[in-house]
């Protein structure tokens, strides 16, 4: 099969192990039914202003590649821009504002902002990367003074878990006491990623 008959999801670094493995589950490992994933850096988490761009550049420099592009980003701070690039580019997104609705439900993830407003949500991706893209991403490991000011309206830190694993449960909670939150795990699995790879799949067969 050649690259002109394949699929590429542009997606978000921090979804990278998620949709690898999903891929994997329907058979698709390596692209090798058609879909081709290629994920952009993660700590694009930190600056949302940079994604739409970022997005923009790849998936021109694919376009005499394959068939079609689509992008594994969901929202992510963008205000809509990342929309507008996507609908410049003809091409589609994941749904929702963040990955975070995106593995917990809409209906779910509205219930826990509506429990407390002030609550930082961690994947298991984040939870991994805590100290270089939380603590080092936003400066708080050489100026600890930054850590009030970030996060003195949260109260809780909550773990939408991906899959059980009790040394990222431990690494979560530690990451709570870290910033001084109340600690939540909330078992979400891969939640709507999933539906969104089917439709990937058949966009791909």
């Amino acid at each position: 099969m050649s690259s002109r008959d394949r699929v590429l999801v542009v997606a978000c670094g921090a979804l990278a192990k998620e949709l690898r493995h999903l891929i994997a589950a329907f058979d698709l490992e390596g692209g090798s039914r058609g879909i081709d994933l290629e994920c952009l850096p993660a700590k694009l988490h930190n600056r949302p202003e940079l994604i739409p761009e970022s997005v923009r550049q790849r998936v021109r420099a694919a376009r005499d590649q394959y068939r079609t592009v689509l992008v594994g980003y969901a929202d992510c701070g963008t205000g809509g821009l990342l929309d507008k690039v996507c609908e410049e580019e003809g091409v589609e997104r994941l749904p929702g504002p963040h990955c975070y609705e995106l593995y917990a439900g809409t209906e779910a993830f509205t219930q826990l902002q509506e429990q407390e407003l002030g609550t930082l949500y961690l994947t298991d991706y984040l939870v991994r990367h805590f100290e270089r893209l939380i603590l080092e991403g936003l400066g708080i490991s050489d100026h600890p003074e930054l850590q009030e000011i970030y996060f003195k309206n949260y109260s809780r830190l909550v773990h939408l878990s991906q899959e059980p694993d009790p040394e990222l449960d431990r690494q979560a909670r530690q990451a709570a006491d870290r910033l001084g939150l109340r600690f939540e795990r909330v078992a979400t699995g891969y939640g709507g990623l999933v539906d969104a790879l089917v439709e990937i799949r058949e966009r791909a067969a």
